[in-house]
Parts: structure tokens; sequence; C-alpha cells
């Protein structure tokens, strides 16, 4: 389906105020999507055996916490969008923390990851500056089951402290990927941890990510970040600078950008983080390994450009995913960004069916 460009949303100001704002803008969206997913954690499907509503929002709010220590300011933004969404605290985790509360859930009580259960499965390449004339790029899909599509959202965030920056996310969640006006770059893709705990879930992670000055400020406060659960972090910066991180609870092992391009999918490569990754599904295994051979392949030259970076998200055969049976995982949107000249490009919906849009920092008409 052919979708309009992709909706922006301003916010600016405290971090409370930016929250209220989201959650007051989209609140009907994020009430819903709330309710999908309390209840999937609910019917036991994430865990091996139903679990009562008020105890799934129970461990939610043993999580919140952890994210207080972890970002007091991004903690505050969080309690915003609840108050703006009229939801509860706890149930904002579980709206924009979803799949590392999962791997918590998993770990408290105990139950396996059923191999049928979907998780998003993005993929998510840096290209480094020689092999793109000069100025690297960072690229990633987010797919999702397609119920997650229509959420898809880009906010313009201008705090009164800190750089402004452009997010990619979905209604009620902090960010998923972004780029700051410094340059720094983030994105993701998901591990299914099987060493989850009661700590920080990756949305505040990756905004607190884009506080930072460099990749490597970035690389340091998800090193020293106390997670709930898994995902794969990659960062890029307009030195040049960029690092691929599988980051379990319990393993973080590093990847540093050098002649080649980095890539990764939904499955962890090094040894240190399989140890402790959960069961995945055979196709959605075979899935992951192809689509990371495919973008390996695709960016094996010299003379990379942003067009390439968005025809990668397009291509129909690995990449770009459309919906169906039984898993019904669809390629939600996608990103391009260009950190030395601060180009930053989203798209709505599968690229193969929608444009990339570019997007700046300041809304027109706003100094």
């Amino acid at each position: 389906m052919k979708r309009p460009p992709i909706r922006i949303l301003d916010v600016a100001g405290s971090p409370e105020a930016m929250g209220v704002s989201h959650g007051r803008a989209f609140a009907d969206e994020i009430r819903h999507y709330t309710a999908e997913r309390v209840e999937l954690v609910a019917s036991g499907l994430w865990s091996g055996g139903p679990i009562p509503r008020g105890e799934v929002l129970e461990l939610a709010g043993a999580l919140l916490p952890a994210h207080e220590r972890h970002a007091p300011d991004l903690y505050a933004e969080l309690i915003g969008i609840a108050t703006g969404a009229g939801i509860t605290p706890a149930e904002a985790l579980v709206v924009g923390g979803f799949t590392d509360f999962v791997d918590t859930v998993r770990a408290v009580k105990g139950g396996p990851h059923p191999p049928s259960v979907l998780e998003d499965d993005c993929t998510a390449v840096v290209v480094p500056d020689h092999r793109a004339d000069g100025a690297g790029l960072y690229a990633q899909t987010w797919d999702m089951h397609d119920t997650a599509t229509d959420r898809v959202l880009l906010l313009r965030v201008r705090p009164d402290d800190g750089p402004p920056a452009l997010v990619f996310t979905t209604t009620g969640c902090l960010g998923q990927i972004g780029m700051n006006a410094e340059g720094v770059c983030v994105g993701i893709n998901n591990l299914t941890a099987a060493d989850g705990q009661f700590g920080v879930t990756w949305p505040s992670v990756v905004r607190d990510v884009l506080t930072r000055a460099t990749a490597k400020d970035g690389l340091v406060a998800i090193e020293q970040a106390d997670l709930a659960g898994g995902h794969n972090f990659m960062l890029f910066d307009r030195t040049g600078a960029g690092y691929n991180i599988e980051a379990m609870p319990t393993a973080r092992p590093v990847t540093e950008l050098a002649a080649d391009a980095l890539t990764h999918t939904n499955h962890a490569i090094h040894s240190s983080a399989s140890a402790v990754e959960g069961e995945r599904g055979p196709e959605l295994t075979e899935s992951s390994v192809e689509r990371l051979a495919t973008a390996q392949r695709l960016l094996d030259r010299h003379g990379v450009t942003a067009d390439d970076l968005m025809a990668l998200t397009r291509e129909p055969a690995a990449i770009c995913q459309v919906p169906t049976a039984p898993y019904f995982v669809e390629t939600s949107g996608a990103a391009v960004m260009r950190p030395k000249t601060l180009d930053f490009w989203a798209a709505w919906g599968p690229p193969s069916h929608n444009d990339f849009e570019h997007v700046t920092f300041t809304a027109a008409g706003v100094g």
C-alpha cells in the first residue's frame, strides 16, 4: 500500500513536556497499541504460559527504577508519554520496550521462547567514508508484524538541554533509530536474549546515545547500561567512527568499523553473545542469515550512495519483507542517514512501495 510521507511530530522543551506532547498527539493509538502488547504477554505466547494482566504490569513496573537511575531525563519523558496518553508508566514501558521486556519476562518466569513467535527482524548497515565518496552512510529497515506499520512516526526532538535529534520510532516509544545534530547515528536489530533481567529497555538506550557528542561516547553509554534484554546496536558519526555492539545483559562484544561495511541482522555473530542467545525459529534464523549475506554482497564495493542504500532497503528477495503467513512480518519503514552532511531520509511502510522523504532538523518556517 502506497503511504503518504512519514508522520512527523515536533516536540520541544523539558523532557516531561516532550513526552506529554507525544502522548497527547497519539493518545488513542498508544492506548490501543498498549492493550495489544500487554495482551501478547498475558496470553503466554512470550513466556511459556499465561500470566494475569496484573502480574504483567507488576513485572513492567519493576523495571521502572532501573530506567530512572539510567537516565532521569528520559524517564521523565517516558512518564510524560504515559500522562499524555492516559496510561500507566508500566504500560508505557511495555508498549515502548516490548522486545526487551519479554526477555525479562521469560527469564523471571522460566518459560521458553516459542519458535513460532515473531520478533522484529531488521537489517542494518554502516558504509565507511572511503566506500561512500568520503561521506559514509548508515541505513536500516525496521521490520515487525504488519500491525505495527500504521504506528510508524518520526520525532523531531528539540530538548532544552541537549542536541536536537531526528528519531524514527512508533507511537508511544522513546526512539528506535536516529541521528542527532552532532552527527551521531544509532540503530538496532533485535536479539533474543536468554539472560534477561530487571534493567533498562532498548529505546532508552537509543535516546541516551542521541544525547552524546561522538559514536565513541555512545559506545560507552551502551557498555555501561544495565540492560533488560538483548539488542544489537550500530553506531556511526560524522568523523567516520563506527561500532557494532551485540548487547546482551551479560555480554557486549564490539566490532569497530574498518575497511569493510558493518552489517547486522537478527542473530548473534560473536560467541560471547550467542552463548546467551535465546532460541529462534528455523525460518526466522534462515531469514536473518540470508539478509546478512545479501547486505554484505551488495555493499562489497566502492562508490556507495544514499540512493544505493535506499535500493538496498527495497531488495525484494531477502531484505524488504512483505507480510505472508504464518509470521506476517513486514518492513514497516526504513531510514538512511549521512552524518557528515546531517542528511536524513525516512520511509513509512515497505520501501518497495513507498518513497523516502528528506527530513531536516528544523521544520519549515521555524528558527
